[in-house]
Protein backbone atom coordinates (compact mmCIF):
# COMPACT_ATOMS: atom_id res chain seq x y z
CA UNK A 1 0.00 0.00 0.00
CA UNK A 2 2.91 2.14 1.01
CA UNK A 3 3.96 1.75 -2.62
CA UNK A 4 0.72 2.42 -3.97
CA UNK A 5 0.33 5.57 -2.42
CA UNK A 6 4.32 7.02 -3.44
CA UNK A 7 3.26 5.93 -7.13
CA UNK A 8 0.63 8.06 -7.06
CA UNK A 9 2.35 10.78 -5.49
CA UNK A 10 4.72 10.60 -8.25
CA UNK A 11 2.16 10.33 -10.31
CA UNK A 12 0.02 13.18 -10.13
CA UNK A 13 3.39 15.49 -9.46
CA UNK A 14 4.48 14.63 -13.01
CA UNK A 15 1.17 15.76 -14.22
CA UNK A 16 1.03 19.10 -12.69
CA UNK A 17 3.64 20.27 -14.94
CA UNK A 18 3.26 18.03 -17.77
CA UNK A 19 0.82 18.18 -20.80
CA UNK A 20 -2.32 16.29 -20.96
CA UNK A 21 -2.73 15.84 -24.83
CA UNK A 22 -5.87 14.87 -25.96
CA UNK A 23 -6.25 12.04 -28.18
CA UNK A 24 -3.11 10.81 -26.67
CA UNK A 25 -1.71 7.05 -27.13
CA UNK A 26 -5.21 6.81 -29.52
CA UNK A 27 -3.83 3.72 -31.50
CA UNK A 28 -4.23 1.88 -28.06
CA UNK A 29 -7.89 2.64 -28.34
CA UNK A 30 -8.47 0.94 -31.47
CA UNK A 31 -8.50 -2.53 -30.22
CA UNK A 32 -7.54 -6.33 -30.62
CA UNK A 33 -9.26 -9.40 -32.38
CA UNK A 34 -12.05 -9.87 -34.61
CA UNK A 35 -14.56 -10.96 -31.88
CA UNK A 36 -14.11 -7.48 -30.06
CA UNK A 37 -14.29 -5.27 -33.16
CA UNK A 38 -17.22 -7.30 -34.49
CA UNK A 39 -18.89 -6.53 -31.27
CA UNK A 40 -18.09 -2.66 -31.64
CA UNK A 41 -15.78 -3.48 -28.75
CA UNK A 42 -18.04 -4.17 -26.34
CA UNK A 43 -15.69 -7.06 -24.79
CA UNK A 44 -14.47 -5.85 -21.23
CA UNK A 45 -16.64 -8.04 -19.36
CA UNK A 46 -17.16 -11.53 -21.62
CA UNK A 47 -13.20 -11.27 -23.15
CA UNK A 48 -12.10 -14.88 -21.76
CA UNK A 49 -8.99 -15.41 -24.30
CA UNK A 50 -5.69 -14.37 -25.15
CA UNK A 51 -6.80 -10.62 -25.96
CA UNK A 52 -8.09 -9.95 -22.64
CA UNK A 53 -4.34 -8.75 -21.86
CA UNK A 54 -5.45 -5.60 -24.15
CA UNK A 55 -9.23 -5.38 -23.32
CA UNK A 56 -9.41 -6.46 -19.49
CA UNK A 57 -6.28 -8.49 -18.14
CA UNK A 58 -8.87 -9.81 -15.60
CA UNK A 59 -10.22 -11.61 -18.01
CA UNK A 60 -6.91 -14.15 -18.90
CA UNK A 61 -8.22 -16.05 -16.02
CA UNK A 62 -11.27 -17.20 -17.84
CA UNK A 63 -8.95 -19.04 -20.37
CA UNK A 64 -9.27 -22.99 -20.39
CA UNK A 65 -5.94 -23.37 -22.18
CA UNK A 66 -2.89 -23.54 -20.14
CA UNK A 67 -0.74 -21.24 -23.29
CA UNK A 68 -3.12 -20.12 -25.65
CA UNK A 69 -1.78 -17.67 -29.05
CA UNK A 70 -3.27 -14.98 -30.87
CA UNK A 71 -2.45 -13.23 -34.07
CA UNK A 72 -4.01 -10.56 -35.96
CA UNK A 73 -2.97 -8.10 -39.06
CA UNK A 74 -5.28 -5.46 -40.61
CA UNK A 75 -4.86 -2.70 -43.32
CA UNK A 76 -6.14 0.04 -44.74
CA UNK A 77 -5.87 2.84 -46.69
CA UNK A 78 -5.08 0.67 -49.49
CA UNK A 79 -2.14 -0.70 -47.37
CA UNK A 80 -0.67 1.98 -46.88
CA UNK A 81 -1.21 1.97 -42.97
CA UNK A 82 -0.58 -1.46 -41.19
CA UNK A 83 -1.78 -2.86 -37.49
CA UNK A 84 -0.48 -6.11 -35.95
CA UNK A 85 -1.29 -7.59 -33.03
CA UNK A 86 0.69 -10.82 -31.38
CA UNK A 87 -0.45 -12.04 -27.80
CA UNK A 88 0.18 -14.93 -25.68
CA UNK A 89 -0.95 -16.15 -22.36
CA UNK A 90 -0.03 -18.84 -19.74
CA UNK A 91 -1.54 -20.21 -17.31
CA UNK A 92 0.52 -20.12 -13.89
CA UNK A 93 -1.86 -21.86 -11.60
CA UNK A 94 -5.07 -23.06 -11.07
CA UNK A 95 -5.59 -18.83 -9.35
CA UNK A 96 -2.87 -16.68 -12.28
CA UNK A 97 -2.17 -16.20 -15.50
CA UNK A 98 0.33 -14.26 -17.23
CA UNK A 99 0.29 -12.61 -20.77
CA UNK A 100 2.61 -10.62 -23.31
CA UNK A 101 1.10 -7.99 -25.88
CA UNK A 102 2.71 -6.40 -28.81
CA UNK A 103 0.91 -4.09 -30.78
CA UNK A 104 2.13 -2.26 -33.70
CA UNK A 105 0.31 0.65 -35.76
CA UNK A 106 2.58 1.91 -38.62
CA UNK A 107 3.22 4.02 -41.77
CA UNK A 108 6.27 2.81 -43.48
CA UNK A 109 8.40 4.83 -46.29
CA UNK A 110 6.91 7.85 -46.06
CA UNK A 111 8.68 10.58 -48.29
CA UNK A 112 10.89 12.98 -46.91
CA UNK A 113 10.86 15.83 -49.11
CA UNK A 114 12.42 18.25 -46.23
CA UNK A 115 15.81 18.13 -48.19
CA UNK A 116 14.57 17.84 -52.14
CA UNK A 117 15.06 21.38 -53.02
CA UNK A 118 19.01 21.75 -53.20
CA UNK A 119 21.07 24.88 -52.20
CA UNK A 120 20.27 26.40 -55.96
CA UNK A 121 16.64 25.97 -55.51
CA UNK A 122 16.41 22.91 -58.20
CA UNK A 123 14.22 20.03 -57.10
CA UNK A 124 16.66 17.39 -57.03
CA UNK A 125 15.17 14.04 -56.29
CA UNK A 126 18.32 11.96 -55.36
CA UNK A 127 18.08 13.80 -52.40
CA UNK A 128 14.51 12.30 -51.57
CA UNK A 129 14.47 9.89 -48.95
CA UNK A 130 12.07 8.15 -46.44
CA UNK A 131 11.18 7.50 -43.55
CA UNK A 132 8.69 5.65 -40.85
CA UNK A 133 5.80 6.49 -38.65
CA UNK A 134 5.29 4.06 -35.97
CA UNK A 135 3.88 3.27 -32.95
CA UNK A 136 4.45 -0.08 -30.45
CA UNK A 137 3.32 -1.02 -26.94
CA UNK A 138 4.11 -4.05 -25.13
CA UNK A 139 1.71 -5.08 -22.44
CA UNK A 140 2.84 -7.80 -19.30
CA UNK A 141 -0.47 -9.05 -17.86
CA UNK A 142 -1.13 -10.87 -14.76
CA UNK A 143 -4.53 -12.22 -13.70
CA UNK A 144 -5.38 -13.51 -10.17
CA UNK A 145 -8.23 -15.33 -9.04
CA UNK A 146 -9.67 -13.85 -5.69
CA UNK A 147 -10.77 -16.72 -3.86
CA UNK A 148 -11.61 -15.07 -0.35
CA UNK A 149 -13.90 -13.45 -2.45
CA UNK A 150 -16.01 -15.74 -4.39
CA UNK A 151 -16.58 -14.64 -8.26
CA UNK A 152 -13.62 -11.75 -8.25
CA UNK A 153 -11.21 -11.67 -10.39
CA UNK A 154 -8.18 -8.91 -10.73
CA UNK A 155 -5.91 -7.95 -13.11
CA UNK A 156 -3.33 -5.80 -14.37
CA UNK A 157 -1.00 -4.59 -17.18
CA UNK A 158 2.14 -3.14 -16.95
CA UNK A 159 3.23 -1.15 -20.49
CA UNK A 160 6.21 0.32 -22.55
CA UNK A 161 5.12 2.57 -25.32
CA UNK A 162 7.65 3.79 -28.33
CA UNK A 163 6.90 6.26 -30.75
CA UNK A 164 9.43 7.29 -33.70
CA UNK A 165 8.49 9.65 -36.34
CA UNK A 166 12.48 8.46 -37.92
CA UNK A 167 15.08 10.08 -37.32
CA UNK A 168 13.08 13.29 -36.95
CA UNK A 169 12.50 12.36 -33.04
CA UNK A 170 10.65 9.77 -30.87
CA UNK A 171 8.85 8.98 -27.47
CA UNK A 172 9.25 6.65 -24.61
CA UNK A 173 5.94 6.09 -22.68
CA UNK A 174 4.78 3.89 -19.32
CA UNK A 175 1.68 3.25 -17.83
CA UNK A 176 -0.66 0.81 -15.93
CA UNK A 177 -3.82 -0.79 -16.43
CA UNK A 178 -6.10 -1.96 -14.23
CA UNK A 179 -8.81 -4.79 -14.89
CA UNK A 180 -11.88 -6.66 -12.54
CA UNK A 181 -14.51 -9.33 -13.27
CA UNK A 182 -17.15 -10.12 -10.81
CA UNK A 183 -19.36 -13.19 -11.47
CA UNK A 184 -23.21 -12.52 -9.85
CA UNK A 185 -25.78 -15.23 -10.31
CA UNK A 186 -25.67 -15.52 -14.32
CA UNK A 187 -24.43 -11.80 -14.43
CA UNK A 188 -20.87 -10.80 -14.95
CA UNK A 189 -19.79 -7.19 -14.41
CA UNK A 190 -16.65 -5.76 -15.11
CA UNK A 191 -14.40 -2.59 -14.64
CA UNK A 192 -11.08 -1.65 -17.15
CA UNK A 193 -9.12 1.13 -16.06
CA UNK A 194 -6.72 2.17 -18.56
CA UNK A 195 -3.90 4.44 -17.71
CA UNK A 196 -4.63 4.53 -14.36
CA UNK A 197 -1.89 6.73 -13.14
CA UNK A 198 -2.08 8.29 -15.89
CA UNK A 199 0.79 7.05 -19.18
CA UNK A 200 3.54 9.22 -19.57
CA UNK A 201 5.16 9.79 -22.69
CA UNK A 202 8.86 11.25 -23.16
CA UNK A 203 9.16 13.39 -26.13
CA UNK A 204 12.71 14.26 -27.89
CA UNK A 205 13.29 15.47 -30.90
CA UNK A 206 16.19 15.55 -33.28
CA UNK A 207 16.25 18.15 -36.41
CA UNK A 208 18.96 19.45 -38.22
CA UNK A 209 19.32 23.43 -38.76
CA UNK A 210 18.36 22.86 -42.66
CA UNK A 211 14.83 20.91 -41.35
CA UNK A 212 14.41 24.04 -38.45
CA UNK A 213 14.67 26.51 -41.51
CA UNK A 214 12.88 24.94 -43.66
CA UNK A 215 10.18 24.53 -40.99
CA UNK A 216 10.46 28.59 -40.13
CA UNK A 217 10.30 28.87 -43.96
CA UNK A 218 6.62 26.92 -44.13
CA UNK A 219 5.25 28.28 -40.97
CA UNK A 220 5.31 25.14 -39.12
CA UNK A 221 6.11 25.03 -35.19
CA UNK A 222 9.22 23.47 -34.39
CA UNK A 223 8.74 20.97 -31.85
CA UNK A 224 10.79 20.73 -28.80
CA UNK A 225 11.32 18.18 -25.76
CA UNK A 226 8.01 17.40 -23.50
CA UNK A 227 5.98 14.97 -21.58
CA UNK A 228 2.47 14.03 -22.92
CA UNK A 229 0.58 12.45 -20.59
CA UNK A 230 -2.50 10.32 -21.32
CA UNK A 231 -5.60 10.68 -18.55
CA UNK A 232 -7.13 7.53 -17.47
CA UNK A 233 -10.09 6.16 -19.30
CA UNK A 234 -12.63 3.52 -17.06
CA UNK A 235 -14.61 1.81 -19.58
CA UNK A 236 -17.61 -0.53 -17.74
CA UNK A 237 -19.28 -3.50 -18.87
CA UNK A 238 -21.94 -5.79 -18.51
CA UNK A 239 -22.50 -9.45 -19.61
CA UNK A 240 -24.49 -12.27 -19.70
CA UNK A 241 -25.11 -15.43 -21.91
CA UNK A 242 -28.54 -17.51 -22.48
CA UNK A 243 -28.74 -21.24 -23.62
CA UNK A 244 -31.35 -22.08 -25.12
CA UNK A 245 -32.77 -25.11 -27.48
CA UNK A 246 -30.81 -28.04 -25.36
CA UNK A 247 -28.31 -25.82 -24.77
CA UNK A 248 -27.15 -25.66 -28.57
CA UNK A 249 -27.50 -22.24 -28.91
CA UNK A 250 -25.84 -19.51 -26.97
CA UNK A 251 -27.08 -15.79 -27.10
CA UNK A 252 -25.01 -13.73 -25.00
CA UNK A 253 -24.70 -10.10 -24.89
CA UNK A 254 -22.63 -6.58 -23.50
CA UNK A 255 -23.08 -3.31 -23.31
CA UNK A 256 -20.22 -1.10 -22.47
CA UNK A 257 -20.16 2.53 -20.87
CA UNK A 258 -17.01 3.97 -22.37
CA UNK A 259 -15.69 7.10 -19.90
CA UNK A 260 -13.31 9.49 -20.38
CA UNK A 261 -11.67 12.43 -18.56
CA UNK A 262 -9.70 14.53 -21.26
CA UNK A 263 -11.98 17.21 -21.78
CA UNK A 264 -15.52 17.50 -23.84
CA UNK A 265 -15.93 14.79 -26.57
CA UNK A 266 -17.93 14.10 -29.72
CA UNK A 267 -20.10 11.62 -27.91
CA UNK A 268 -23.90 11.21 -26.62
CA UNK A 269 -22.75 11.91 -23.08
CA UNK A 270 -20.75 15.29 -22.57
CA UNK A 271 -19.27 17.94 -20.63
CA UNK A 272 -16.07 20.24 -20.20
CA UNK A 273 -14.63 17.50 -18.22
CA UNK A 274 -15.92 14.31 -18.93
CA UNK A 275 -17.99 12.12 -21.93
CA UNK A 276 -19.36 8.99 -21.58
CA UNK A 277 -19.90 6.51 -25.34
CA UNK A 278 -22.22 3.94 -24.89
CA UNK A 279 -21.23 0.00 -26.84
CA UNK A 280 -23.72 -2.77 -27.27
CA UNK A 281 -22.24 -6.18 -28.56
CA UNK A 282 -24.46 -9.48 -29.12
CA UNK A 283 -23.05 -13.12 -29.60
CA UNK A 284 -25.03 -16.03 -31.46
CA UNK A 285 -23.21 -19.52 -30.98
CA UNK A 286 -23.93 -22.85 -31.79
CA UNK A 287 -22.82 -26.42 -30.20
CA UNK A 288 -19.47 -24.06 -29.39
CA UNK A 289 -18.77 -24.17 -32.77
CA UNK A 290 -19.76 -21.25 -34.89
CA UNK A 291 -20.54 -17.77 -34.00
CA UNK A 292 -22.66 -14.90 -35.67
CA UNK A 293 -21.98 -11.43 -34.04
CA UNK A 294 -23.04 -7.90 -34.26
CA UNK A 295 -22.63 -4.71 -32.36
CA UNK A 296 -23.32 -1.00 -32.52
CA UNK A 297 -20.84 1.63 -31.25
CA UNK A 298 -18.60 4.97 -32.42
CA UNK A 299 -22.14 6.66 -31.84
CA UNK A 300 -21.67 10.19 -32.09
CA UNK A 301 -23.20 13.71 -32.69
CA UNK A 302 -22.62 15.76 -36.34
CA UNK A 303 -24.10 17.42 -38.88
CA UNK A 304 -26.02 17.01 -42.30
CA UNK A 305 -25.55 18.53 -45.36
CA UNK A 306 -28.21 20.96 -44.26
CA UNK A 307 -26.43 21.78 -40.98
CA UNK A 308 -28.70 20.04 -38.52
CA UNK A 309 -27.34 17.68 -35.97
CA UNK A 310 -27.64 14.18 -36.47
CA UNK A 311 -26.67 10.84 -34.42
CA UNK A 312 -24.39 8.94 -36.38
CA UNK A 313 -24.04 5.07 -35.64
CA UNK A 314 -21.45 2.78 -36.59
CA UNK A 315 -22.54 -1.23 -37.02
CA UNK A 316 -20.42 -3.98 -36.77
CA UNK A 317 -20.40 -7.78 -37.81
CA UNK A 318 -18.70 -10.95 -37.85
CA UNK A 319 -18.18 -14.45 -37.42
CA UNK A 320 -16.39 -16.55 -35.70
CA UNK A 321 -15.38 -20.63 -35.99
CA UNK A 322 -13.74 -22.83 -33.28
CA UNK A 323 -12.98 -26.52 -34.18
CA UNK A 324 -10.39 -28.40 -31.28
CA UNK A 325 -7.69 -25.92 -30.83
CA UNK A 326 -8.00 -23.15 -33.50
CA UNK A 327 -10.28 -20.29 -33.45
CA UNK A 328 -10.60 -18.03 -36.71
CA UNK A 329 -12.45 -14.56 -36.30
CA UNK A 330 -13.74 -12.29 -39.20
CA UNK A 331 -14.67 -8.86 -38.64
CA UNK A 332 -16.56 -6.34 -41.27
CA UNK A 333 -16.71 -2.18 -40.25
CA UNK A 334 -17.76 0.63 -40.93
CA UNK A 335 -20.73 -0.91 -42.97
CA UNK A 336 -22.44 1.17 -45.56
CA UNK A 337 -19.99 4.19 -44.75
CA UNK A 338 -21.93 5.44 -41.93
CA UNK A 339 -18.41 6.54 -40.39
CA UNK A 340 -14.87 6.77 -40.17
CA UNK A 341 -13.11 3.53 -39.36
CA UNK A 342 -9.87 2.18 -39.50
CA UNK A 343 -10.49 -0.86 -40.81
CA UNK A 344 -12.85 -2.84 -43.52
CA UNK A 345 -11.91 -6.58 -43.07
CA UNK A 346 -10.29 -8.02 -40.16
CA UNK A 347 -9.05 -11.85 -39.26
CA UNK A 348 -7.92 -13.17 -36.11
CA UNK A 349 -6.15 -16.81 -35.57
CA UNK A 350 -5.89 -18.14 -32.02
CA UNK A 351 -4.22 -21.18 -30.56
CA UNK A 352 -5.02 -23.78 -27.64
CA UNK A 353 -1.65 -25.26 -26.55
CA UNK A 354 -3.31 -27.80 -23.79
CA UNK A 355 -1.91 -28.71 -20.82
CA UNK A 356 -2.32 -31.00 -17.32
CA UNK A 357 -2.91 -27.81 -15.21
CA UNK A 358 -1.66 -29.01 -11.71
CA UNK A 359 -3.19 -27.74 -8.79
CA UNK A 360 -2.22 -25.20 -6.55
Amino acid sequence: MKNLVVLLFVSISTISFAQIAKYSNEFLSVGVGARALSMANANVASVNDVTAGYWNPAGLQLQQSNVQIGLMHAEYFAGIAKYDFIGGSKRVDSNSVVGLTFIRFGVDNIPNTTELIDANGNVDYSRLKSFNAVDAAVLLSYARNMVKIKGLKIGANAKIIRRKLGEFGGAWGFGLDAGAMYDYKKWRFAAMARDVTGTFNAWSYNLTDDVKQTYAITGNDIPSNSIEVTVPKLILGVTRTWFVWKDRVSLGGELNFINTFDGKRNTVVKTKAWSMEPALGLEVGYKGFIYLRGGLGNIQKAKNVIGADVTTVQPNIGVGIKYKIFALDYAMTNIGNVSTSLYSHIFTVKIDINKKILSK
